[in-house]
């Protein structure tokens, strides 16, 4: 009965830190999508800015 208790107390643990982990797995990824936009819209200002500059040069 004691062996019993402990497997389900691990098994249940594990299950606790699997979904922690998922949930921290999901907040990542929208973290990573966040930073991706901005970099993504950093990368065009960055470009809007060299081409006007190549342009007043010429």
């Amino acid at each position: 009965m004691r062996v019993v208790l402990w497997v389900i107390g691990i098994v249940a643990g594990l299950l606790i830190l699997l979904g922690l982990l998922l949930e921290a797995a999901r907040w990542l990824m929208v973290i990573g999508a966040i930073a991706l936009v901005v970099v993504v819209i950093m990368a065009v200002v960055k470009v809007r800015q060299l081409s006007r500059d190549s342009q007043r040069r010429h």
